[in-house]
């Protein structure tokens, strides 16, 4: 069990990385952020899973956290992609 926490602190720690590069060399468009987002999700699922203890309870029971995760990742999404324009 120890072996895989490390590896998937290992893997947030790269996509964490990931994004902060992208953000310092300002190489953001439409097609980043969604990568981004999605990058997003796999990072929350993975602290779900693994962080919260997750992994191996009932799917009733880790359902509700990936639940509020998709929405928070899709309200995000769907501020950045239907801009409001302010007249």
């Amino acid at each position: 069990m120890k072996r895989s926490v490390e590896g998937v602190w290992a893997v947030l720690i790269i996509l964490t990385i990931f994004a902060y590069l992208l953000g310092e060399l300002k190489l953001v468009n439409t097609l980043l952020v969604g990568i981004l987002l999605i990058t997003t999700f796999i990072k929350g699922h993975l602290v779900i899973d693994y962080f919260m203890g997750l992994k191996n309870v009932q799917l009733r029971y880790s359902i509700i956290p990936t639940l509020w995760l998709s929405i928070v990742i899709f309200s995000i999404s769907l501020a950045y992609y239907l801009p409001i324009t302010i007249k």
